[in-house]
């Protein structure tokens, strides 16, 4: 089975750098949303309490991203180990002046997780697979 999710966010004044484009950090940290929506379908039926991002690598800022702009993100689940899988994140800029375009992807890592009886998280083994 195939494990995507989209998301989207728009681009607004508090998320501009000083050289008036979208701040990296604030892309990542979309990123990390848009995966751990992927994260939640993955693991749909599993028992698990969510996930954890354990890694963020292969980050490629490719094209800038301006105010107004909206950034589409398309998370797939590429690969599940035992009790973690990899996340590939797509972010795709879209805009009247500058068209459709992938502003930047990454890699990303995360780990099914369960709360115990004294209310602490421990690895989960999801048991799931994907082709």
């Amino acid at each position: 089975m195939i494990y995507r999710a989209n998301y989207s966010q728009l681009v607004m004044p508090d998320h501009i750098n000083v050289i008036g484009t979208l701040f990296g950090g604030k892309m990542v940290s979309w990123m990390d949303l848009a995966a751990a929506k992927a994260s939640y379908r993955f693991l749909e039926g599993t028992g698990s309490s969510g996930a954890v991002t354990v890694v963020i690598e292969k980050v490629e800022f490719s094209e800038p991203v301006y105010l107004g702009e909206w950034v589409n993100f398309v998370s797939t689940v590429e690969k599940a180990g035992t009790t973690s899988f990899t996340i590939k994140v797509e972010a795709f800029a879209e805009g009247r002046e500058r068209g459709n375009r992938l502003a930047c992807s990454a890699i990303i890592t995360m780990v099914a997780v369960k709360k115990d009886a004294d209310g602490k998280y421990q690895k989960l083994k999801h048991g799931k697979t994907v082709e």
